[in-house]
């Protein structure tokens, strides 16, 4: 789970010298809506302080995809008002639109609640509170809201790569997700909006933008599709890679992977979900898709693109799986060579069909199960890698920690290069041998 602090310098608001903090729990998608909401507060003239420091206000950007995200999301609300119990404290997010608000309205360490579509309008939440006094609640019906909210982060925290957000919500309804509910249904960014921003971003010089929302692929407005979002932000000058956040399989057709492997920017990493390399896991997750049509799909890629990056995500120990099942998964990864596996023991989230589910398993077996996959996961890592070792590589550097520089390649392989300060610059691409 990604735990992000958004850092920033800012001027007094309204005379009051005010600081303020923001934290963000969970997603790409979160964190780059906690970079949006940092900006909004820059520019009602907020100084914004690490989330350790006493602030004024503090902003949590909650999760909720499992019963252990919403409790690592209230505690750091309380954390917040222990560090200053005068500070005005602010939930934000996916944890707020689907938590019981009788409840929550009840706990006196959260003055400002603000749901997953209404974010843009934190300023506005923080100012109503300062003038009444009274606790604060923007939190749109998702089930009824079709307006894509539209925010925008101009300077990213990263030195090099940008995420830029281009959707929201879902219709999918996977047997042991919330996000649904939690995002509401699927909603697009207008595609000049997009284009205006990756252009904005180019011109402050990023050479890397990741497309992230909820369900990327769905991408769709004014008739134009994700394919067509991507072929235009490639003709945006300065933007040398184009890469995506997760993908489902059934986008992948043969003429998406022939027009995306036409582009000059375009990364040859795709993270398809998987969850399980099992049939009948895959029907009780309600997930869409076969293992041999998830083959099919690597197939068409690999088709298109030479050795492409397939990374992925496998859930373990969802309920009734046997250990055939686990092994059909096991034998399914190692039939498509993922060239990373993101592995997770299946947590239970209240409010979805999987918590219902008989046959749910003690965590010792989820335990032993991911400790398996993850081993495979990295002999097939090492497979992959060692194709790529003594070739030469494009590398996006990223930081710089005193000995060495730090970047990913197109393939989103990470390379160390050892190198005295100045030798390279951040934000520059360098082929190198590796």
């Amino acid at each position: 789970m990604d735990e992000t602090t958004i850092i920033a310098d800012m001027s007094d608001l309204r005379g009051r010298g005010k600081r303020a903090a923001l934290h963000n729990l969970g997603c790409k998608t979160n964190a780059y809506e906690t970079e949006a909401m940092a900006e909004i507060l820059k520019d009602d003239g907020y100084t914004i302080v690490d989330f350790s420091e006493k602030a004024d206000v503090y902003v949590i950007n909650t999760c909720t995809v499992t019963n252990i995200a919403d409790r690592k999301s209230r505690q750091m609300l309380h954390r917040a008002k222990k560090m200053n119990p005068e500070a005005i404290v602010c939930a934000c997010g996916c944890y707020v639109q689907t938590a019981d608000m009788k409840n929550f309205e009840d706990d006196d360490s959260i003055d400002v609640f603000i749901g997953t579509n209404e974010k843009s309008r934190i300023a506005e939440g923080i100012d109503e509170y300062i003038k009444t006094g009274k606790k604060v609640k923007y939190i749109a019906d998702l089930s009824k809201e079709k307006d894509y909210e539209n925010m925008r982060v101009r300077v990213s925290e990263s030195h090099a790569r940008a995420f830029v957000k281009v959707q929201d919500g879902c219709n999918r309804f996977c047997s042991y997700c919330i996000i649904p509910f939690a995002r509401g249904r699927l909603r697009s960014a207008r595609p000049e909006d997009v284009i205006e921003e990756v252009s904005g971003l180019a011109k402050r010089g990023f050479k890397e933008v990741v497309l992230t929302g909820i369900h990327i692929t769905s991408y769709e407005n004014d008739g134009r599709t994700l394919v067509d979002l991507i072929c235009e932000i490639d003709k945006i000058p300065g933007i040398e890679r184009i890469r995506l956040g997760s993908v489902e399989p059934g986008w992948i057709t043969d003429d998406v992977a022939k027009t995306l492997s036409s582009l000059k920017s375009f990364c040859p990493h795709f993270h398809l979900s998987l969850q399980s390399g099992s049939k009948s896991v895959l029907e009780r997750m309600n997930r869409k898709y076969t293992p041999d049509e998830f083959a099919l799909k690597c197939d068409i890629l690999r088709k298109y693109f030479f050795d492409p990056a397939l990374t992925t995500d496998i859930i373990v120990g969802f309920p009734g799986e046997t250990d055939e099942e686990f092994n059909e998964t096991l034998q399914f990864a190692k039939r498509i060579a993922f060239y990373e596996i993101h592995v997770f023991k299946y947590s239970m989230r209240a409010g979805t069909a999987a918590a219902k589910m008989d046959g749910q398993l003690t965590d010792s077996v989820k335990t032993e199960r991911s400790h398996l996959l993850m081993e495979e996961a990295a002999r097939l890592k090492e497979e992959f890698e060692s194709r790529r070792r003594s070739a030469s590589l494009e590398v996006l550097i990223e930081e710089y920690d005193g000995t060495a520089y730090k970047g990913h390649s197109a393939e989103y392989i990470e390379l160390t290069l050892p190198a005295k300060e100045g030798e390279y610059e951040l934000g520059e691409i360098y082929k190198v041998k590796w």
